[in-house]
């Protein structure tokens, strides 16, 4: 009889414990309730998180019992609310509080888990629910899961800081996105579509939305379908402006749409943006929710998706783009304004930007300007690149035409990450120099200062001769790494470039060696062949010059310059380059030949 007294009591207390415990967690919902829309709302997530985390506690400290389980279940709840909330983040260490619940839970079935895993856990303690619905097959599992689960009513005795129907809904749509962010990683572009479709219509904040439809235009411009592209990254700008890395992806879109000029406009909207409002974490539109989609869907795949450029990478792509299109005026002005921002502190050089090299910034700049027929200013420009690489590049640059494994015992990983590396690094300064004394040379060329253009290409050409190739068949560039397949090409530019000063100075047995050289480093080449004619011409050979104007005229298209491996783009600093070697007299030449070759076969007996 006393023992049970004992019980009974000791049931009175625990009772009475719980149902204190019970009033106090109303208490603390009921100051959130208050707190939430109050200036002191951050510090009150603080305080109320550390009040219900000694709630569990104490709570904890009897044994788990399914009479008790809603109230310490209701409080485990709200404690890693608050704990999310007053950290803005979903943090690892919360995982270790669901594990101990899950446990109490079976505890207080009177099964034990202590050895079993986190997805082991669920699984277990969604087994002693026999009432709950099961997942539809086919469907993704987690998705599938939280779509199934049944709500159960709030209680007014336990209430909750965000009811369990409005996390059922942001879960969902967090699901959605993120197994969708999968699916588009992976390339399955349907069921990315389909996914993130899903998730537009959940439960989520502008911010998140706009993002959502950011990445439905880009499944639907991989899936190669660029007006269903832009449709969903205009509603994104519609449904929240700030987000600039859809007006980005617009851009890119009407890019492969050929639509220059919008493109450009897209541009100069981001760049203004930008500039007004730099990037910045944006505010959640509903602060008194503690658990929210936009913390659960943090990914590096989505990370990149919404990348936010620097104003000084736009500006750069507006400089680029407008070179590229020939709009010479307008990417002359935004060079020299990358330029100022360069100058001004204002361009990142830390490698977080998709910026290329400054020199080659440099270059393009001068190249442009040269187009524009400011020569002097390209001139300087050149300069500048010349000074600051000087000091970078070695007397003499040994490079093998394949990079295979070599015998040393070294692992290729770490030789590639090495010397190669610094190799790379070294052909890069050389191709910068070498750069700036073409452009120099073409720049002088054409101020008319014929003298000083061979100077300037003959520099290049001793640049070139720190660079020594080694393997068979280097006369063959399919094998080659990019960067001496650039100073190849800088070579046959430079060459060609001062033989064609030879030839206004009078020079014309000098030009015929260039021209040789030329087509020895890219027989076939048109410019080359050419200028190899005139010269010939000029010396008055004329039988040689008609027999190789001949030659070149009945070669093939495929082998008329188009020699193996030159099919990757060149720099964009070279395009000006490329513009000046094109040979001027076609015509008239082809004419002078042509009456040759006719006079000498009236003269020729029958």
């Amino acid at each position: 009889m006393e023992a049970a007294m004992k019980r009974r009591r000791g049931t009175e207390t625990e009772q009475g414990c719980l149902r204190a415990w019970a009033a106090h967690s109303q208490a603390l919902v009921g100051r959130w309730t208050t707190a939430r829309c109050g200036s002191e709302e951050r510090q009150a997530r603080r305080q109320l998180r550390d009040e219900f985390r000694e709630l569990l506690l104490n709570i904890r400290g009897l044994p788990a019992a399914l009479p008790a389980l809603p109230l310490e279940l209701t409080v485990l709840y709200n404690s890693l609310l608050f704990t999310v909330g007053a950290s803005d983040s979903v943090i690892k260490g919360e995982a270790e509080g669901i594990r101990q619940g899950l446990l109490r839970v079976l505890e207080a079935c009177g099964a034990c888990g202590e050895d079993l895993g986190m997805e082991e856990l669920w699984e277990k303690v969604l087994q002693e629910d026999p009432g709950r619905a099961h997942c539809s097959e086919g469907q993704n599992e987690i998705l599938s899961m939280i779509k199934a689960w049944q709500v159960p009513p709030e209680e007014a005795s336990l209430p909750l800081v965000q009811s369990a129907k409005d996390l059922k809904e942001i879960l969902c749509t967090a699901a959605a996105f993120l197994q969708g962010l999968q699916e588009l990683e992976a390339g399955n572009f349907p069921a990315a579509l389909s996914l993130l479709q899903e998730a537009a219509g959940g439960f989520c904040s502008k911010n998140i939305l706009a993002q959502i439809y950011t990445c439905l235009g880009c499944c639907a411009q991989q899936m190669g379908k660029p007006q269903t592209a832009l449709q969903h990254l205009k509603r994104a700008l519609q449904v929240d402006f700030q987000c600039l890395p859809a007006l980005s992806h617009v851009a890119a879109v009407y890019r492969e749409l050929g639509e220059t000029d919008v493109e450009l406009q897209a541009l100069t909207l981001l760049y203004e943006a930008l500039r007004k409002n730099p990037p910045a974490a944006a505010a959640s539109s509903s602060p008194y929710l503690l658990m929210r989609t936009e913390l659960l869907v943090y990914t590096p795949v989505l990370t990149s998706l919404l990348r936010h450029r620097h104003p000084s990478e736009v500006k750069y792509l507006l400089a680029q783009r407008c070179l590229q299109d020939g709009r010479v005026a307008d990417a002359v002005e935004h060079y020299l304004d990358f330029l100022s921002l360069l100058q001004e502190q204002q361009v990142p050089l830390d490698g977080s930007s998709a910026l290329p090299r400054i020199p080659e910034v440099f270059l393009e700049a001068a190249s442009a300007l040269e187009q524009a027929g400011r020569h002097q200013d390209a001139i300087t420009v050149c300069k500048e690149v010349i000074s600051r690489t000087t000091d970078l590049i070695p007397q003499v640059l040994r490079v093998e035409e394949r990079l295979e494994q070599t015998e040393s015992s070294l692992p290729v990983a770490e030789l590639a990450g090495g010397l190669l590396s610094q190799k790379k690094e070294s052909l890069c300064c050389l191709a910068w120099r070498a750069a700036g004394y073409l452009q120099q040379g073409w720049a002088w060329a054409k101020l008319g200062e014929s003298k000083e253009a061979v100077t300037q290409f003959t520099r290049c050409l001793s640049d070139l001769l720190r660079v020594q190739l080694h393997g068979s068949g280097v006369k063959r560039t399919e094998n080659l790494q990019p960067e001496v397949e650039v100073l190849q090409k800088i070579r046959l530019l430079s060459l060609i470039g001062r033989g064609t000063q030879f030839l206004e100075l009078g020079r014309n047995k000098e030009a015929l060696l260039d021209f040789q050289h030329s087509l020895q480093i890219s027989p076939g080449d048109p410019a080359a062949a050419s200028y190899l004619v005139q010269a010939l011409w000029k010396l008055n050979r004329k039988q040689e010059a008609a027999a190789q104007w001949q030659k070149f005229s009945q070669s093939s298209p495929g082998e008329n310059g188009q020699q193996p491996g030159q099919g990757r783009p060149l720099p964009l600093y070279l395009a000006s380059c490329l513009e000046q070697v094109v040979f001027p007299h076609s015509e008239p030449l082809a004419r002078s030949i042509q009456d040759f070759l006719g006079a000498a076969a009236q003269d020729t007996p029958s």
